[in-house]
């Protein structure tokens, strides 16, 4: 039983799609991110204005972070 509107052809047909993620891609975005994370721990962690540096400092506190 096919829906309304829509013709026995169209309802039978299937579409496959199969997407490879390039190995280099895949590095440079893993690489990318990994720097991204460290860039932000780096200033966050050395930040010298006071509402930022209590900002991430609650933020370790909250994800188990030791600080000191």
């Amino acid at each position: 039983m096919t829906p309304s509107g829509v013709t026995a052809k169209e309802f039978d047909m299937t579409t496959q799609t199969k997407v490879a993620a390039k190995p280099a891609s895949a590095l440079l975005s893993i690489l990318f991110v990994a720097l991204l994370g460290a860039t932000s721990l780096f200033v966050a962690g050395h930040a010298q204005s006071a509402t930022l540096h209590d900002a991430a400092h609650d933020v370790r506190h909250s994800s188990g972070f030791p600080c000191h």
